[in-house]
Parts: C-alpha cells; structure tokens; sequence
C-alpha cells in the first residue's frame, strides 16, 4: 500500500476502506508519510469530502491512535457538552457545575481560545491558581468527588487529531465537515462520555456562517456519533451578537458566577435578571443532558430541574468545590469579583436615536484579541482582566451619548483599537421594530 495510491484515489473521489485511512493515519503519526502527502490527502478530503462510513472510520482510528481516560468505577451517567465556538460562550463555566449537581458526571475536555473564539479552559485559568493540567487519575477523582472536572487534551489523548489539526489550520483545510466530525468526536469519545450534547453554533460570530452549513455539521456529527454506539444531541444556537453581556477572561467567570446565584459585585442575580440569551442556551443545553442521561424524561422536565439547583444555592456551591478541588483560591476569586479589571478603560457611546438592532459578535470577538483576551496564534499569551462589557444588547432602545459598551485593556492603543471595532460592531436604527430572537435554532438528535 502507498500513500501516493490513496491520495489519487480520493482525488478522484472514491472512497477509502477502513485499512487505507488507518495506513495513512498511522503512518503520519510514526512518521513513516510525510506531512506533504497527508496535506495532499486533507486537500482532496476538503474538495470531495467523505461518506458518513468513512467519517466513522476515521474517527475511530483517530481514538485509537493514543490513550483514552479511564471512568471505570465511577458512578456516571457520563455525559459531556462541546461548542463549536462563539463570542461570550461562557456556557460551559454554568452548565458544567449545573448538570454535576443534578445527577451526571461531567468529564469535560475543553480547548483555548483561537482567532475571534474564546477559550474555557483561558477563562478558568484566570481564576488565582486554578489548574486545567492534571493526570488521567486526578481527573476522575475530581469527577467523583465533585461531579464534574475541567481539563484539556494532553500529548497523549488522541495524538492523531492534535497532528491533523495544526497540519489543517496551515493548509486551508479547516472547513471540512468530514474533517471537523473526526476531530471533535475523536476527541470526546476519548474523555469516555457515554452521551454528548453539541452547541453547534450559527452566525456571524461562528465558524459556520449560515444555518444550512450548521445543519450539515450537527447532522454530521448526531449520525457519526450514532454509528459509533454514542447517544448523540446537537442543538442549533445563534450567535450573531455576543453570548451574554462579558467578553473576556476573568469578565466571563464573574458573569457566569452571577448566573449560577452566587456572589457578584451586585449580589445574587434573580432568575429573571439571568433569563436572557445565556441562560435560555445554557439551560436547553444542560437539559437534553439531563435527557440523554435518563435524568428526566424531556427537556422541559429537565429545565424545571435545573431551575431549582440554581435557585436552591446547589450549583453555586458545585462550582465552589470545583475551584477548590482544581487548585484555585475561591476567596481571593470571590475578591475579584467587580473588581478585577485592567488599567485603561474607555465606553463606546451611541452617536444617535433608536434601537440596537445588531451587535456584530465577530467584530466584538476580535476587539477581545486586540485586547489580549484571545489569541492570534496558538502560542499567544491572554490577559486575564481585559474585555468588554456589554450595557445594551439588541433590542435595546438608547438615546445619543447612552453607553453601549465599557472596554477594559492592559494599553490605550489596544483600548484605541477596540473601540474602533466596537463602534462599529453597533448597529442603530431610528425607527426598528424587531422580533423576540430565537436563541434555539433546531435540534438534532440520534433518535
């Protein structure tokens, strides 16, 4: 068998059988194929795709080329969420502590942020000492103990996808839909979650631009799952404006806190102050998880569940143990919180009349960069106290000089660029009238 062989026959747009992915994979792994020819190959994968059995395939090569996290022992039900992705996305920080105290056990491998996308793993990270780098031991003990444990993939998890991907993200071959299945669920399948939720996201602060393109992941992604004997939801959500009113490290912690009922610069957050996008995501995410580990018989059984652990203190007190266990220093982090911002600060104020009818979330995204809240490259470092407030989201009626957004950077040149951005990332108008948004687009399921 020869690599040149099979890149001509994907070329050519056959399909390869379960020997030939695993020659080339394994090969690039060892060694043995240069990156040349596995850059070919991803190149006629991105141009002709691959069929769902193919996908498959590829997946369970990928897992099978490093070590898997062993949970034998613990309770479970194991059930995991992952985004594809957005602005403000600090999902995982409330809906990690929320799914834990109602009954599953979260093993959640997350990533950092890249290009205009936060990272879960950063935002946790700017709480004093809190540590995501841990042994495949310390992870379950941590599930066992608390519920739930936050880490990120290690050389040895799924080495495969760790290759591929950096090889993708300098070859043009990012947007695959065949090729981001692989990597995401090589990925979960290897943290050993026996159900996944997916937030698939859509809009202009997403990777996939329009519905239909979201669609084709999501359904990529349930039917792969399904093959592989996993119970798979995925749940089409917006994101045309930033996700809740913090973009930014510890900004994000600080809302997700506030969200959860617990302590804030402006205390406990009444369930209607935390009932806008971010939570009417973050509940319908935790609920299918709920769903899919027998913890309730539908999603609106499962909401009303999770209403009563934010509102009973529980989830709250989850995510306490959680810092605690994971290294941080819960009361230097309840210090911080509305307080710990950087130096230079600057608001964006509306130049007119009317309503908000759009704040674009890519454009927010990339003032986070700017800031140093997110990363132009992989090896880039994050400031964890700079980002931006949100004071008015879309449907918001303002008058001329109103503040819609507070920036906070480490230097007035990247507060200066920001606010270039974040002027104008606003849309006003005189005279809008808009529709409620929908924040839940569709669901997939495996059933």
């Amino acid at each position: 068998m020869r690599a040149l062989d099979l890149i001509v026959k994907k070329r050519n747009g056959a399909t390869l059988t379960q020997e030939e992915l695993r020659f080339l994979i394994t090969g690039y792994v060892n060694g043995d194929i240069p990156e040349y020819q596995i850059s070919s190959w991803l190149m006629a994968v991105y141009f002709n795709g691959m069929s769902r059995e193919e996908t498959g395939f590829l997946t369970r090569i990928m897992i099978e080329s490093g070590t898997t996290i062993d949970l034998a022992g613990l309770s479970g039900p194991f059930v995991d969420k992952h985004s594809t992705g957005g602005v403000g996305d600090k999902v995982s920080l409330i809906l990690a502590p929320l799914a834990a105290v109602c009954g599953l056990q979260v093993p959640m491998m997350s990533g950092r942020s890249l290009g205009h996308t936060g990272g879960t793993l950063d935002k946790l990270e700017s709480i004093p000492g809190y540590s995501t780098a841990m042994s495949g031991a310390r992870f379950r003990e941590i599930i066992g103990s608390v519920g739930y444990a936050m880490t990120g993939q290690s050389k040895d998890i799924v080495p495969a996808d760790r290759l591929l991907y950096a090889l993708r993200d300098v070859t043009g071959t990012v947007e695959s839909v065949p090729l981001i299945t692989a990597s995401i669920l090589s990925k979960k399948f290897a943290e050993g979650a026996d159900s996944l939720v997916f937030d698939v996201k859509c809009g202009k602060g997403a990777f996939m631009k329009t519905q239909e393109d979201a669609r084709e992941l999501a359904t990529s992604l349930v039917e792969t799952g399904k093959s592989l004997g996993k119970r798979i939801i995925a749940v089409l959500t917006n994101m045309d404006e930033p996700l809740g009113y913090m973009v930014g490290n510890f900004l994000e912690v600080e809302e997700a806190v506030a969200c959860l009922g617990g302590e804030s610069a402006r205390g406990p957050m009444s369930m209607d102050e935390r009932s806008g996008d971010l939570m009417e995501v973050t509940l319908r995410l935790t609920a299918w998880m709920l769903v899919a580990g027998g913890k309730a018989k539908d999603v609106e059984e499962a909401e009303s569940i999770c209403r009563e652990r934010i509102a009973d203190g529980s989830a709250w007190k989850t995510l306490c143990a959680n810092v605690e266990n994971q290294g941080g220093d819960l009361a230097r982090m309840k210090e911080y919180l509305g307080t710990y911002r950087a130096e230079h600060r600057k608001s964006v104020t509306a130049e007119g009349d009317g309503v908000v009818t759009g704040i674009d979330a890519y454009k927010t995204g990339m003032a986070g960069v700017y800031l140093g809240a997110g990363r132009s490259k992989t090896d880039d470092d994050v400031l964890p106290h700079v980002g931006v407030e949100i004071a008015r989201k879309v449907g918001s009626r303002v008058k001329k000089g109103d503040k819609l957004c507070v920036i906070w950077g480490a230097s007035e040149e990247s507060v200066d660029r920001a606010v270039a951005l974040l002027r104008d990332a606003y849309t006003i108008e005189a005279n809008a009238t808009l529709e409620p948004k929908n924040m839940i687009l569709e669901e997939i399921s495996t059933e």
